[in-house]
Formats: structure tokens, sequence, C-alpha cells
């Protein structure tokens, strides 16, 4: 019997040794990762959820999240929410927290808008029209430039009117008491309610008194700032230029002269003497 080469000792010597450093690898993960990674059944939503809805069961499912991931105000209990308003949108698969739910007493701390207005702004409604409203296009979550035409400051012509974009790329909180739009058909309403901040609402306040209100439409990705002039009647058609008006010439009256009368015919008297009785009588001349 031959002797086993170096070699062949020296490689399988490897393989032993390789295979008992994975065994042991594989058993300390395991044992580690098992402890490191400990899930907790938290409520989530199990739909998109939006703001002003009530949730009912179809809205939530239990989810199991790592424990260090979980944010405050989160629950383990899935009956715990049911019944409780949404103030903030929920998408699908995020976790239900107290903060996106609206207070058990509402009326203690104001309805669902003041949890929608952003800290730091206002909400401010203004009457609309079918035209002002851009038909009913205009929904929550749309973003508006507002338009003010007024008389010119200090002119004293009413009709000298001017339109100027006074403010841009305003958020639109809610449209009449909606605060979400389901349908994505357009709804004429009498107001709309904005999102402004205090400079921007006083601003909007002071021109509603003073003229009329239209709200421009914004694409959602639009939200860059531009610089108008306004817009007069005058700089709308231009300097018009007015045709001279014709004089109307009234001809004069011509004083006619008073015709002569026609020549009388040439006659001759004749004094005839009758008796006691003289007389006259008048022949005309042949």
């Amino acid at each position: 019997m031959k002797r086993p080469s170096s070699i062949l000792i020296t490689v399988a010597l490897a393989v032993v040794t390789a295979a008992c450093a994975s065994l042991l690898a594989f058993n300390y993960l395991k044992k580690h990762d098992g402890a490191a990674f400990q899930g907790v059944a938290i409520v989530s939503a199990a739909t998109d959820v939006p703001i002003g809805t009530k949730l009912d069961a179809s809205h939530i499912k239990l989810a199991t999240w790592p424990k260090e991931s979980i944010p405050a105000g989160y629950y383990t209990d899935a009956k715990a929410p049911l019944g409780r308003i949404a103030v903030r949108p929920i998408s699908s698969g995020d976790i239900v927290t107290e903060q996106k739910l609206m207070p058990l007493n509402p009326s203690a701390n104001g309805g669902i808008m003041t949890y929608i207005v952003p800290h730091g702004h206002r909400a401010v409604t203004v009457a609309v029209n079918e035209v002002a409203g851009v038909a009913g296009f205009i929904t929550p979550n749309s973003r508006v430039d507002i338009v003010l035409t007024s008389t010119l400051p200090g002119d004293k012509d009413k009709d000298n009117n001017i339109s100027k974009i006074i403010l841009q790329n305003i958020p639109v909180l809610a449209t009449g008491q909606v605060t979400e739009q389901k349908d994505g058909k357009p709804t004429v309403v009498p107001t709309v309610t904005l999102d402004l901040l205090p400079d921007d609402a006083e601003k909007l306040i002071v021109g509603a008194k003073k003229g009329s209100l239209q709200l421009l439409l914004r694409n959602v990705i639009d939200i860059a700032a531009v610089t108008t002039r306004g817009a007069t009647i005058t700089n709308v058609l231009g300097r018009v230029e007015q045709a001279p008006v014709a004089k109307t010439v009234v001809p004069k009256r011509v004083k006619l002269a008073a015709a002569a009368p026609p020549p009388q015919p040439a006659k001759f008297t004749v004094e005839v003497i009758k008796g006691g009785t003289k007389s006259t009588r008048e022949f005309p001349a042949e």
C-alpha cells in the first residue's frame, strides 16, 4: 500500500476545515438572525384610504413589522381604529397611527379641516361660480393661480379695469365641503378653500373686496412662478384709431324775392252825366 502524497492530504484537510467553518457560521447566523428580528403584528392599511374616510374592517389588516421600525402611535388591535376618520391620506401597506386619524372627540378640537391645514398656513374660502371655478374641474389637491380684475388704483374711470395674477401655485384644500375627489367627474361648487400663507391670505381677502376673482388651473407638475404685467383693455385691443366724424352740411335757405305783380291792363275812364246824376265808367283800352 502506497502512502498518500502530501498534496492529497493537504486538500483533504482544507475541505474538512472549510466544511466545519461553514457549518459553524451557518449556525451562528441562524441563531443571531432569529434574535435580531423581532417582528410585531401591527395595524396597516389594506387599501388606499383617502382623507375623510371612516375606517371599517375592509380598510385595515395586520402586518408584521420590525420592532425598531415602528413609528409612535401604532395599533396592535385591529378593532381599535374602526370607526375613526382619516385626516391624512394613507397608502396601502402604510402603518395606521393615531396621528393620521381624527380624535375621538373632534368637536373639542374643530372639524376635519383643522387637521388638513399645514402648520403655519391658513385655510381661506372664496366664492366662485361655474366660470371662476373652471367649470368644476378644480378639485381637492389641485393647484391654481388667482387672477384679480379690478379698477386701476386712482383711476376715476370705472370701466378702465386691469386683470393681474396676484397669487400662484396655491393648493386647493376643499371644494364646497368636499376634501377628496372620489369619482373623477367635474362638480360645480359655490366655494373653494385654499391653503395660503398669512400674507397671501391678506392679499386674497382685500382683492376679493375690491374686484372679482378668477381661478386658473395648473398642471399637476407645473410649479414654476411666472411674471406678468397685467392686462388692460388698452393692451388687449391695442391703440384703436378712431375714424374722423363726418360733418353734416346743412344747405342754407335762399330767400327768394317776391314775384312782381302782373302789369295791370290799360284802362280809360269816362264820366257820364245823366240828368242830375253823375257816374264814372271804365273801359279797357284796345
